[in-house]
């Protein structure tokens, strides 16, 4: 145990998120999500899980270490509803919810469309599946800066 960190963190998930450079991505996908076959694809190379949260737990534990990129760019999206790109589900609206508290105004989600955001995860760093059961629990995350003391 450590102080300051998460206890929802594990190991493998902290050294990854810590090894992550700025502008990388992070996918962070619901338990449906093709996840070890995309894995293989990013630049870790194996897939990293944070099996029993839901997405709006993993988010919030993610972004307790994880900066975010700029506020003048998007820097987290959010996989779309298959024929429904407008509809936001419950799962993406707690998500939402989470940023926010987490980022303020700044914390709000752009669109990917879902074959696309297939896409996306295999260019990302890592990805990591988290226990979500509900449809559309797949976001991408960008890495931010810490700012100088």
């Amino acid at each position: 145990m450590l102080k300051n960190i998460d206890p929802r963190l594990n190991a493998d998930v902290l050294h990854a998120l810590h090894l992550m450079g700025h502008g990388e991505t992070v996918a962070l996908v619901d338990t449906n999500f093709p996840a070890d076959g995309v894995s293989r694809h990013t630049s870790y190379g194996k897939l990293l899980r944070l099996d029993n949260l839901t997405s709006a737990e993993a988010m919030e534990t993610v972004l307790s270490v994880l900066p975010l990129d700029s506020p003048i760019q998007p820097s987290v999206g959010r996989m779309q509803v298959m024929g429904s790109p407008n509809e936001m589900p419950e799962v993406q609206r707690e998500v939402q919810a989470v940023l926010r508290e987490s980022e303020g105004e700044d914390g709000s989600l752009y669109d990917i469309e879902r074959f696309a955001f297939y896409e996306e995860a295999k260019k990302a760093y890592c990805v990591i599946a988290t226990g979500e059961r509900r449809f559309y629990g797949c976001f991408l995350l960008t890495k931010g800066v810490i700012a100088p003391l």
